[in-house]
């Protein structure tokens, strides 16, 4: 696939040619922007109540923080700059979150938890000429859990779980105290929030719910002066009816032309239906950022972009590093 990739550089004469794609996000939305800066583009309806914590910041001041913005226990906590559901949390207790605190280095977020039962992403496409856009993929993402029988342990479900048995050493250390526990039947325990496919999430195809009401909301959202042309927009709602309607949603994040095609996991894309999908993405981001281009907006310079990426790399490793041994 790497070919089709070197291909558009080679057209575009630019290494980083995708830049443009996103004007209003840092290296167009590839990794490493800042969810602040995805936030501030957003109106304040439209995402879960949110503040930040700087690392030299310690318990009580971000006690005080919590107070002054309403919040109450649980609440979502994650990094300011990453993605891959790396260093996400579930925050249940002060003790939660003085551990979580004491051992994470960077700027991280704090987000009021989302009550809505059904998670969602929604892949949309407008090229900047046209002032309708397209939605190619449409997903319910459920995040990784078991149900108990009132006779297996957690252990136990999880090895008979088939995305779950491939995590068993993360999820043991993450789900230690519970580990031998036997859950009740019908009891449903969580073992990730984070709706990732390398988190264990399942992924089940929308795509016959993409309609005119669905493309017609975020044409409106994507418009709305945060100039977003290419990426996926990860969302909690009550139900698909409801997002159509434009009520009863919220917008976790969105993420820009680094953001995957997903809906080709899970789903029964073969092999070769799935690089035939990338590649039709591919184009679309080409397209636009090319369009961008000759309105003025310049893909980053070599060095710039090869330094940033450097920076985001390490930044990625390091926090994985800290994200064993925060339980």
């Amino acid at each position: 696939m790497s070919f089709f990739w070197l291909w558009y550089i080679i057209k575009s004469k630019a290494v980083w040619f995708f830049t443009p794609a996103n004007p209003k996000l840092t290296f167009g939305g590839l990794e490493g922007e800042p969810k602040k800066e995805m936030y501030d583009l957003l109106p304040k309806q439209l995402y879960p109540p949110t503040f930040n914590v700087l690392p030299t910041e310690d318990i009580a001041a971000i006690e005080k923080k919590l107070v002054l913005n309403g919040f109450t226990y649980p609440f979502i906590v994650k990094p300011e700059v990453g993605g891959q559901g790396i260093l996400l949390r579930k925050i249940n207790t002060n003790r939660e979150l003085q551990h979580y605190n004491a051992l994470m280095p960077w700027e991280y977020i704090v987000q009021q938890l989302v009550e809505y039962p059904m998670e969602v992403s929604v892949f949309y496409i407008r090229h900047p000429k046209n002032t309708k856009g397209i939605v190619t993929g449409f997903l319910h993402k459920i995040p990784l859990q078991v149900i108990g029988n009132g006779v297996d342990t957690l252990e136990a479900l999880v090895l008979q779980h088939p995305k779950g048995n491939k995590l068993i050493a993360a999820l043991n250390k993450k789900h230690h105290d519970k580990w031998t526990a036997i859950l009740a039947a019908g009891e449903k325990y969580m073992l990730s929030y984070a709706a990732n496919h390398n988190r264990g999430a399942q992924f089940i195809d929308l795509k016959n719910e993409i309609d005119d009401h669905l493309v017609t909301l975020f044409d409106g959202i994507s418009s709305s002066g945060n100039e977003f042309y290419y990426g996926r927009y990860d969302i909690m709602c009550t139900n698909v009816q409801d997002l159509k309607n434009g009520k009863n949603f919220t917008i976790l994040e969105y993420n820009g032309c680094g953001a995957e095609p997903n809906h080709f996991y899970d789903t029964g894309y073969t092999l070769l239906e799935a690089y035939t999908e990338i590649l039709k993405h591919w184009k679309a981001l080409y397209e636009i950022s090319k369009y961008n281009n000759q309105l003025g907006i310049k893909p980053w310079p070599l060095w710039k972009g090869r330094k940033f990426l450097t920076d985001s790399r390490k930044l990625t490793r390091d926090m994985k590093l800290v994200d064993i041994n925060i339980v």
